[in-house]
C-alpha cells in the first residue's frame, strides 16, 4: 500500500487540482459568456488550484528527474561521475528546499496569527499560502529518496537513475 502511495500520490493530487482548475474555469467561462455573470470565487479557485498544481508538480518532477537540465556534462563523464553530479545537484537543491520551507513558513505563520482570509472564498489564506512549504517539503522528501537511491547505485556500481528523456 505504501509503495502504491509513493508511486502515485503526486499523480492523484495533480489530477484532483487539474480537474478542479479545468471544471471551474469552464463553468466560469460559460457563466460569463452565456449568462453575463461571473463570480469572484471562481477566479480564486482557479488561481489557488494552479498554485498547488505547480508545487506538487515540481515535487513530482524531482521524483522522476524531469526538471530541465543541461546534459552536456553528463555526456563527458563516466557513470560514476554522473552519479556524483546527480548527488551534488540533489544536495544543492536540498539546501534550497530547506531554506524555502523555512522562509515560506513565516508567511503562513503571519496569516495564521492575524486570521487573513481570501476575498472571494472567505477561507483562511493559510490553506493557500501553505502550498509553498508543502511543495518544498514534498521536494525534500523526494530529494532524500533520490539521494538514497543514488548513493546505493554508486556503491553498487550501477548507472544512476536518469529519469525518462523527453527527446532522444
Amino acid at each position: 500500500m505504501l509503495a502504491l502511495i509513493d508511486r502515485n500520490a503526486e499523480r492523484w493530487a495533480l489530477l484532483v487540482f487539474y480537474t478542479m482548475l479545468v471544471v471551474t474555469m469552464a463553468v466560469e467561462v460559460i457563466r460569463r459568456e452565456v449568462f453575463a455573470y461571473s463570480s469572484i470565487w471562481g477566479e480564486e479557485v482557479v488561481r489557488y488550484a494552479f498554485i498547488y498544481l505547480v508545487w506538487i508538480g515540481a515535487a513530482s518532477a524531482v521524483r522522476e528527474r524531469a526538471h530541465i537540465r543541461i546534459d552536456v556534462l553528463f555526456a563527458l563523464v563516466s557513470e560514476r561521475g554522473k552519479a556524483l553530479l546527480y548527488i551534488l545537484g540533489d544536495l544543492v537543491m536540498l539546501v534550497v528546499a530547506v531554506l524555502a520551507v523555512y522562509w515560506s513558513y513565516e508567511s503562513v505563520a503571519v496569516s495564521w496569527r492575524f486570521g487573513s482570509v481570501s476575498h472571494g472564498l472567505r477561507i483562511s489564506l493559510v490553506w493557500f499560502l501553505a502550498a509553498v512549504p508543502i511543495g518544498f517539503a514534498l521536494m525534500i522528501f523526494r530529494l532524500i529518496q533520490s539521494l538514497v537511491r543514488d548513493v546505493a547505485d554508486l556503491r553498487a556500481g550501477r548507472p544512476p537513475y536518469e529519469g525518462a528523456r523527453l527527446f532522444d
